[in-house]
């Protein structure tokens, strides 16, 4: 009995013993393939970095060696310099440096990034280089020059002891103390010569884009938690018998701020509301009411958002944006003054299409952007003057005066033009001093009713 056992199971132990031992070497072999993909990944993007970065200081030098009146050369040079610092911080995106402190080369990167686009953009003829901007480009090239020499040390350490990129992963993943890994230690040498060099005078274009909204922008003193109980109670028709909770975010911050959380017998759900700090202007409101089935238009809810708006406090307000998602329908809304659309006065609102009820809206750039009555330039061209500027293709639709902001964070008055081309609807935004294109979006389907005034 025991032999026909025998028999019988020793060949099936022998085959799963080989099946297990082939699934494992071949399991073994796939991760290994991985990891080698992996460490070949690494390794271009870091090779291609150190290259970039060297390509990045000598474009900057050609930028600087030619003469201070060749707007020619220093557009083509600084579309080159932001092309490079593009490339590298592509490559730092795809090396294992999350965890390790490499933000303030990052934050470099993107400065002079934004800096040598926003300048080749302009009209280099009307508005060359300015003094500080030579300067700037000056430093940015010795800066440079540092920093391709600390990577190309790293590289030649890299090559010289056939360093491994996935021990650099395998060490910051277990959070060792002693992180004496070579590459390591050559970026943390990189972030902290960075970090030394001393802030440039980037301009308003580029600082702007890093300009964090806060506290000491709005005017007004500070409010209390009483003065916001009153506040919200008044926006929310809450009534006198309402309970209120109020707390304070970001004591002693430049974000200073209070959340307002509103429960009453006159209010379908309970209602949250955001304030400043600093003049108790509101900035966000939020119905938790549960949406029920779509039973109204996106046009219904639009006049009635229109309505919710006015009746607060908000004159002067024009939906330029409809978007429908289910049972829900955001809208925006931008002032008016004397016909011009102002967009950076804006508010989203947030509708329930069961019975087009404002549920909701975010009001920070209304906050932050509201100056009262604005002193609006007068256009240069007339429509019909900007108008033959448009592409002959394109059907318009609707037109209009629009004070934007531009890419380099100026407000500029333009004229608004809607309407269709290539099968796709789109708004243009045409300079109202020259007639050159500022912006061009496309719409989606559901803009369409809230695009025309």
């Amino acid at each position: 009995m025991y032999k026909r056992l025998s028999a019988v199971l020793f060949p099936i132990v022998t085959l799963f013993m080989i099946g297990a031992f082939v699934w494992g070497y071949q399991e073994n072999q796939e991760k290994n393939a991985v990891l080698i993909k992996a460490e070949n990944q690494y390794q271009r993007a870091f090779h291609d970095l150190s290259y970039h970065m060297d390509r990045l200081h000598s474009e900057l030098g050609n930028t600087l060696a030619v003469s201070s009146t060749s707007n020619a050369m220093h557009r083509k040079g600084l579309i080159n310099v932001w092309r490079l610092t593009s490339e590298a911080q592509n490559e730092i995106n795809q090396l294992p440096l999350t965890m390790l402190p490499f933000n303030k080369t990052e934050d470099f990167l993107s400065r002079i990034s934004n800096f040598s686009y926003q300048t080749s953009m302009r009209n280099l003829d009307k508005e060359p280089l300015s003094q500080d901007e030579l300067i700037n480009l000056k430093t940015l090239y010795k800066n440079s020059a540092d920093i391709t020499k600390d990577l190309q040390t790293v590289q030649s350490k890299v090559i010289q002891n056939r360093l491994r990129w996935m021990d650099v992963e395998s060490a910051m993943a277990t959070e060792e103390k002693a992180l004496d890994n070579t590459i390591i230690d050559g970026f943390k040498t990189v972030d902290k010569r960075v970090g030394e060099y001393p802030e440039l005078n980037w301009g308003p274009a580029v600082s702007s884009i890093y300009d964090k909204r806060s506290v000491k922008m709005l005017s007004g003193v500070a409010v209390s938690k009483e003065d916001i109980k009153r506040k919200a109670a008044k926006f929310a028709d809450a009534g006198p018998k309402a309970s209120i909770q109020v707390t304070e975010n970001g004591k002693g911050t430049d974000w200073e701020s209070y959340t307002a959380t509103v429960k009453s017998k006159n209010l379908p759900a309970i209602v949250s509301m955001d304030f400043t700090k600093k003049g108790g202007l509101l900035i966000s409101y939020h119905d938790n009411r549960k949406i029920g089935k779509k039973s109204v238009t996106i046009k219904q809810a639009k006049e009635k958002a229109s309505q919710f708006l006015n009746k607060k406090g908000y004159k002067d307000m024009t939906a330029v944006t409809a978007d429908q998602y289910g049972n829900m329908g955001n809208l925006t809304y931008v002032s008016v003054q004397d016909g011009v659309l102002i967009y950076p006065e804006k508010i989203t609102v947030r509708v329930g299409l069961d019975n087009g009820e404002v549920t909701g809206f975010q009001a920070s750039d209304y906050v932050y952007e509201h100056k009262g009555k604005r002193n609006l330039p007068k256009p240069k061209m007339t429509i019909d003057e900007v108008r033959k500027k448009i592409n002959p293709e394109f059907k318009e639709t609707y037109s209009r005066l629009a004070l934007i902001k531009d890419d380099q964070s100026k407000e500029t008055l333009c004229y608004e033009f809607g309407g269709n081309i290539n099968g796709a609807r789109y708004r243009l935004y045409m300079d109202a001093a020259d007639g050159s294109e500022k912006i061009v979006e496309e719409l989606k389907s559901s803009d369409q009713q809230a695009a025309v005034k």
